[in-house]
């Protein structure tokens, strides 16, 4: 599918989509909590809908039922020999310990970008906690056989966060008593703060984080949750609502509804970055107005968040002057090599981007009309679209299908803001 957008003036308010950061982990949360848990405002993406698939293969029972969805699960009861996790990389590298709480083989597979990224942490991992691990020489397939039996682990946690926070859920649902996990180079700190508060929410066994070097379980902590119904809400996304943000910055006026501004989401750091551009935003407790401005260079580092770095390569595109945005070297193993697309993308529309050591430098100036590929990546097509906005001319982006994977409701929003977005299904 190609999206061809026409450079007009965006007005109007939209609601941003579900978190699946959030999304995701709930339903890791509601298998491991057991009883009933009641999920309002969840996701519709791919990566939602591969971690809905997950837990049902795991043993969890899902009803959709007028606006929530009914989780029901009893412990990990594998009901199939095989769980695919789609092409998210979050379910892989969560859902993958998880499962190994059963003594049955498994094999976890994955399709698309998920292919191409390394698991080898599992091999390195597991078998230090009773797990039986095979891969493809680091990728996938990957056969696992538990039970895991939780152990005190030193772990490097600079490739992802998101290996940290399946042995998180793990740990906790094998009650683990008197146990260390240590963890050396963390990246992405605020999503294991997401992790720790949605496993506090749903009642599980949370461990206590020191300095997010060591996380402790102790021998007597809360009791296992009971089984009695659950409900929970899931919050709106920080990461979508970046491009819609910059949307807002770069060509029109908006308001944005959904979000909640005290989220541990990670991305919601783009306020600071929004902040530095100095654009016209007004941030209230249930909704942010934005607008158009002069927008100035900005300096951000998006160690920590760099699910950032195409909707603030957007930005900087329309800033005057140079902008700099730290933690390049976080994009390697994503839908694609995001550093390398981005220079290679952007630079079809006219914006000059140098990548040296950990910083990514991008010369603000005119977009220009082209046409350009998302690589089959989420992000690197809704940066494209957000530029586009104001480009001098049309854009077309080809595989803009691309956005399913996050955000499937996003060229429907644009339109809704009254961006001039056409798609050719042919």
């Amino acid at each position: 599918m190609k999206a061809i957008i026409t450079p007009f003036k965006i007005n109007g308010t939209i609601t941003v989509p579900t978190s699946k950061s959030a999304m995701q982990r709930a339903c890791a949360a509601a298998l491991l909590k057991g009883g009933e848990t009641h999920l309002y405002n969840y996701g519709i993406s791919n990566d939602d809908k591969a971690a809905l698939d997950i837990i049902q293969k795991l043993g969890a029972e899902a009803e959709y039922a007028d606006d929530k969805i009914i989780i029901r699960c009893n412990g990990i009861q594998p009901t199939s020999d095989t769980i695919d996790c789609g092409e998210s990389g979050l379910s892989i590298r969560m859902f993958s310990s998880i499962a190994a709480l059963s003594d049955k083989p498994l094999s976890i597979i994955g399709s698309g970008s998920l292919i191409t990224r390394p698991q080898s942490f599992f091999n390195e991992v597991l078998p230090q906690l009773g797990v039986k691990v095979k891969s493809n020489n680091g990728f996938l397939p990957l056969s696992i056989q538990g039970p895991l039996h939780p152990k005190n682990i030193k772990v490097d946690g600079s490739l992802s966060s998101q290996f940290l926070t399946g042995l998180l859920f793990t740990y906790s649902a094998a009650d683990a008593n008197d146990v260390t996990i240590t963890v050396k180079n963390l990246n992405s700190k605020p999503y294991i703060d997401l992790t720790l508060k949605v496993m506090e929410q749903f009642g599980l066994k949370t461990p206590v984080n020191k300095n997010y070097e060591e996380f402790y379980f102790p021998v007597k902590s809360a009791a296992r949750p009971e089984t009695e119904n659950f409900t929970y809400e899931v919050e709106g996304d920080w990461s979508g609502a970046a491009f819609l943000l910059v949307a807002g910055a770069v060509a029109g006026h908006i308001v944005v509804k959904g979000l909640d501004i005290f989220s541990a989401q990670a991305d919601k750091a783009v306020l600071q970055a929004l902040m530095q551009a100095e654009v016209i935003m007004c941030v209230e407790e249930k909704q942010i107005e934005i607008s158009s401005a002069k927008l100035k260079a900005f300096h951000f580092n998006a160690t920590d968040c760099p699910d950032l770095f195409p909707p603030l390569v957007a930005l900087a595109a329309y800033c005057e002057g140079i902008s700099v945005i730290e933690g390049v070297n976080r994009l390697t193993h994503k839908e694609s090599n995001r550093a390398l697309t981005l220079q290679k993308e952007f630079k079809k529309l006219g914006i000059t981007i140098k990548l040296q050591e950990d910083l990514m430098i991008i010369e603000g100036g005119s977009v220009k009309a082209a046409t350009v590929h998302s690589h089959h990546d989420h992000r690197i097509a809704m940066a494209c679209a957000v530029a586009a906005l104001k480009a001098n001319g049309k854009v077309i982006i080809e595989h803009a299908e691309a956005v399913n994977k996050s955000y499937p409701q996003f060229w429907e929003h644009l339109q809704k803001l009254n961006a001039q977005v056409s798609l050719d299904h042919n």
